[in-house]
């Protein structure tokens, strides 16, 4: 099944623009789910982990800053890197241009709200929706 940028909404909860492309609500995938993202010159997906998911980001377009457990990781077109289950992560763009990035999440949480623990919160972002990665459409 063919799922395309606009298919789906934007979330802005943790920061840029995230969309959660292929899941178990969109396409009832049984193993993980991905999407993409663009974060804006400044902009930054807060900090958080995952407990049961190993996350891979590929940088397509532009440049940031991954912080993994603490530790700043440059990432530029055509890098790519995995973050294991239970380790926090940030990432920022820092760069003058807009930053696009392909994300995996692998294996899928017991439960949708179970898969991703926030260590910060976006300003004004706690009237955003959780992003819809499980469950019924």
């Amino acid at each position: 099944m063919k799922i395309t940028w606009d298919d789906v909404v934007s979330n802005r909860r943790r920061g840029g623009d995230v969309r959660v492309l292929l899941s178990p609500r969109t396409v009832k995938s049984t193993s993980g789910f991905g999407g993409a993202l663009t974060l804006e010159p400044g902009e930054y997906i807060c900090e958080h982990y995952h407990p049961y998911s190993e996350e891979f980001v590929h940088v397509v377009r532009g440049s940031l800053v991954m912080r993994v457990d603490g530790v700043p990781e440059r990432l530029g077109p055509g890098d790519a890197l995995m973050v294991p289950i239970n380790v926090r992560h940030r990432m920022e763009n820092d760069g003058a241009e807009q930053a696009y990035v392909i994300f995996h999440l692998s294996p899928l949480a017991p439960r949708p709200e179970l898969g991703h623990v926030d260590l910060e919160t976006l300003p004004g972002a706690h009237n955003e929706p959780q992003p819809q990665v499980g469950g019924a459409q």
